[in-house]
């Protein structure tokens, strides 16, 4: 069966995760949650559960048949090849962030694996100590003051934060294979991208799977701690306590009342 063809980016294609997350606000803003960073747990727990059923339907059994039968070297090019695609977009990140060491070394990056490195096939600019430095939107959103607001799960495309979610349009957009005019190979890309993205998770999801007493609040705990961690560089401040934070309870009447003189 012909898969359908993906639009190319444009400006109007990028309602769909605006409206995602303005429904999330008009719909879900009432649904209690233990977690304060997780007021839509409800709607995030039945997400998560539907993505896992896909996951388990399709991506994962495709996954693990592209590791078994793909060769080492084959899946380690397209890594290659898809982790210099996604420098272009660090690059520009790391500029909006004025960032000059990683903007310098993204660049360099781009110029030697696409040139010596045959299209980003091979990585010889690691070999010369040029360190990656991934950069989203999102992260950029979060350099310059914006909260991340609540975490929510997003159909087929996993954790996020409200943050996160506004930010993907620009980085749909940012990425260089969005610009692809051959509509057949940016949906082979795509789909390649996805699979050989998948394949590099399965140990990870099977250690999750184990050792998880609750797979969704591990899940969300550990996105957000490496979310803040990106967006710190590795060294985020201290997270405020709560209990800090909570007002102090007023002291008994009996006990704060001025004892009365004696005659």
């Amino acid at each position: 069966m012909k898969s359908p063809d993906l639009p190319r980016p444009r400006a109007g294609r990028y309602a769909l995760p605006t409206l995602v997350a303005a429904g999330l606000l008009s719909g879900c803003a009432t649904a209690p949650g233990a977690d304060p960073r997780d007021p839509w747990e409800p709607y995030n727990r039945s997400m998560t559960r539907f993505n896992t059923a896909v996951d388990d339907a399709v991506m994962k059994p495709v996954a693990t048949l592209y590791k078994r039968v793909a060769p080492p070297v084959v899946r380690t090019g397209f890594g290659n090849f898809f982790g210099n695609l996604g420098d272009v977009w660090s690059f520009v990140n790391n500029v909006l962030q004025a960032k000059p060491e990683g903007a310098l070394h993204s660049f360099w990056r781009v110029v030697i694996n696409t040139t010596v490195g045959i299209g980003g096939v091979f990585d010889p600019a690691s070999e010369m100590h040029l360190v990656r430095h991934r950069e989203d939107f999102g992260q950029t959103l979060g350099r310059w003051g914006a909260p991340p607001g609540p975490y929510v799960v997003l159909p087929l495309l996993g954790s996020s934060t409200l943050r996160d979610t506004v930010a993907l349009p620009v980085d749909y957009y940012g990425q260089p294979l969005g610009h692809v005019q051959d509509i057949p190979v940016r949906n082979s890309l795509t789909a390649v991208q996805a699979v050989d993205t998948r394949s590099r998770l399965l140990s990870v999801t099977d250690v999750l799977e184990e050792a998880a007493l609750d797979r969704y609040t591990f899940q969300r705990d550990a996105y957000l701690a490496k979310r803040r961690n990106d967006i710190y560089d590795g060294n985020p401040p201290p997270e405020p306590d709560p209990a800090d934070e909570a007002p102090a309870e007023p002291a008994d009447d009996a006990a704060s009342a001025p004892a009365k003189a004696k005659p």
